[in-house]
């Protein structure tokens, strides 16, 4: 099985370029999914977050962590070992069932060791004013609660670095596409 990480900040496109890979189809995962599975049903992670936080209200927690480094990395410290056996056990049970290729969404794909489980890393990519106009529409988000969480991801720049394929997410949607078939193509013909 061929396994794409796809990557990229928020607002840049990720969930549009996993519903044309979901099209094509590529069994997708998407981490943010698995984490909120997790903060909901997993009563040591809830108790930890509890402990730590006073809540485990989502949106509660990112006011909290996404203005706080140190909290950021301790809700991180609590819940991604956990997605990430999570992801490891869903891309298992893919591959077992025959999947011919299939897709990991997450944000921090390149700070973790799931980034070694991908054949390839796609970016999605966009300008900054696209991604802020996106989390006001999508998320309700205010400019500077959106520039905040931009802030709190690592650079753009250094994620297009590490990319196998880069998708530009402010591009029209066709070509967009177009841009996903092509690397889908080339991937699967290798």
């Amino acid at each position: 099985m061929k396994v794409i990480g796809l990557t990229g900040n928020i607002g840049c496109g990720k969930s549009t370029v996993a519903g044309m890979l979901r099209e094509a189809g590529v069994a997708t995962i998407d981490a943010d999914a698995v984490t909120r599975e997790i903060r909901n049903n997993d009563a040591d992670a809830r108790a930890e977050i509890q402990a730590r936080f006073g809540t485990y209200d989502a949106d509660e927690l990112g006011r909290i962590v996404f203005s706080d480094a140190a909290a950021l990395a301790d809700l991180e410290r609590i819940l991604h070992p956990r997605v990430r056996g999570a992801v490891r056990a869903r891309l298992a049970e893919l591959d077992q069932g025959g999947a011919a290729t299939a897709s990991v969404e997450a944000i921090k794909l390149l700070e973790s060791p799931l980034a070694d489980a991908c054949d390839q890393v796609w970016v999605v990519r966009c300008e900054e004013d696209d991604a802020i106009r996106r989390l006001a529409e999508s998320r309700g988000m205010d400019e500077a609660t959106a520039r905040k969480r931009l802030a709190s991801q690592s650079s753009q720049s250094d994620k297009v670095a590490a990319a196998d394929v880069v998708i530009d997410g402010s591009a029209p949607i066709e070509e967009t596409r177009r841009q996903v078939e092509l690397a889908l193509a080339t991937l699967r013909s290798t």
